[in-house]
C-alpha cells in the first residue's frame, strides 16, 4: 500500500505541530516552486492523480474495451510504481525520529516505537517492493512483501492515532486555559491582543491536528484493505480509493502550509 505520510509520524516535521510564518513578498508560483522542491509535495500531487483515476475505474463508467479504460488502469500502475520510487531512503527519518525524540511518560515511548517503528519497517519494505516490481529481484517475493508491509503500515498507523489524540488532548487542554485567560483579563478591561493571537495559532493547530488523525484513518483504511486484499465491509475499490483520495488532499494541504 502506497498510503502513508512520512511526516504524519514526525512532530518535528509535522506540519500541523507548527504552522510556518510565510514571506509576505512571495507570490503563488514561488509558493508551488518551494512545494515541488520537497520531495513529500510531489509525492502527494502523484497520489491525489493514482486515486482519482482509481475513483473513476471504479465508477465503472468507461467500457471495459475502451482503449482510455486500458491507459488509465497503465497510468495508475505507473503512478504507484513511480511513488515508491520516492520512498527510497524514507525509512531513516523515522529512525531519526526515535532517536531524537523525548518521552514524558512510558506510554509516550511504547506509542513512539509503535508509530515510528511501524512506518520505518513500512518503507523500509517499500523499497524492496518496487525492486520486485521493477524486475531487478524475483516478483515472487512481491505478495509477501506486500503482506509484512500493509501489516507494518496498519500498526504503525495505530501508534500514530493514539500518539495525535494525546497531542489533540494537549491542545484542547492548553485552549481552555488561554480562553479562561482571556475572560479574566476582559473581565478586568485588560487588553490581551497577544492572547487573542495565540488563541489563533491554537485553533488552527487544533484543525491539522484533527485533519491528520481523519488522513491516518482513511490511510489505516486502506492498510487493512491490502491486509485483507479488499475482502470486507467498507473494502470495496470505490471506497479504498475514495479514502486514498481524502488522505491525499490532506496531506497536500497540510505540506502547502508548511512550505
Amino acid at each position: 500500500m502506497d498510503s502513508k505520510t512520512s511526516t504524519a509520524l514526525i512532530p518535528s516535521q509535522n506540519p500541523e505541530n507548527a504552522i510556518k510564518p510565510k514571506p509576505k513578498d512571495r507570490d503563488f508560483l514561488n509558493h508551488l516552486e518551494a512545494y515541488l522542491a520537497k520531495r513529500d509535495g510531489v509525492d502527494k500531487l502523484l497520489k491525489i492523480s493514482r486515486y482519482a483515476t482509481k475513483i473513476i475505474l471504479a465508477y465503472s463508467v468507461l467500457p471495459e474495451t475502451l482503449p482510455l479504460n486500458a491507459r488509465l488502469k497503465s497510468f495508475e500502475s505507473s503512478v504507484g510504481l513511480s511513488r515508491k520510487a520516492f520512498r527510497l531512503g524514507k525509512f531513516v527519518q523515522d529512525v531519526n525520529a526515535l532517536r531524537d525524540s523525548h518521552f514524558d511518560s512510558k506510554e509516550d515511548l511504547i506509542l513512539s516505537v509503535v508509530a515510528y517503528g511501524g512506518e520505518g519497517l513500512y518503507y523500509f519494505v517499500e523499497q524492496f517492493i518496487w525492486l520486485a516490481k521493477s524486475g531487478l529481484i524475483d516478483p515472487k517475493h512481491s505478495r509477501n512483501l506486500q503482506k509484512i508491509s500493509a501489516w507494518a503500515e496498519f500498526i504503525g498507523y495505530i501508534g500514530s492515532i493514539s500518539l495525535k489524540f494525546r497531542d489533540l488532548k494537549r491542545i484542547i487542554e492548553d485552549e481552555a486555559c488561554l480562553k479562561s485567560s482571556i475572560e479574566i483579563a476582559i473581565s478586568r478591561g485588560n487588553g490581551c491582543k497577544e492572547e487573542e493571537q495565540r488563541m489563533k495559532k491554537l485553533r488552527e493547530k487544533k484543525l491539522l491536528k484533527k485533519l491528520s488523525i481523519v488522513q491516518d484513518f482513511a490511510d489505516a483504511l486502506m492498510a487493512i484493505a491490502d491486509i485483507r486484499d479488499g475482502k470486507g465491509t467498507l473494502l470495496g475499490p470505490l471506497f479504498v480509493a475514495s479514502a486514498g483520495l481524502l488522505s491525499a488532499i490532506i496531506s497536500t494541504h497540510k505540506n502547502w502550509l508548511s512550505c
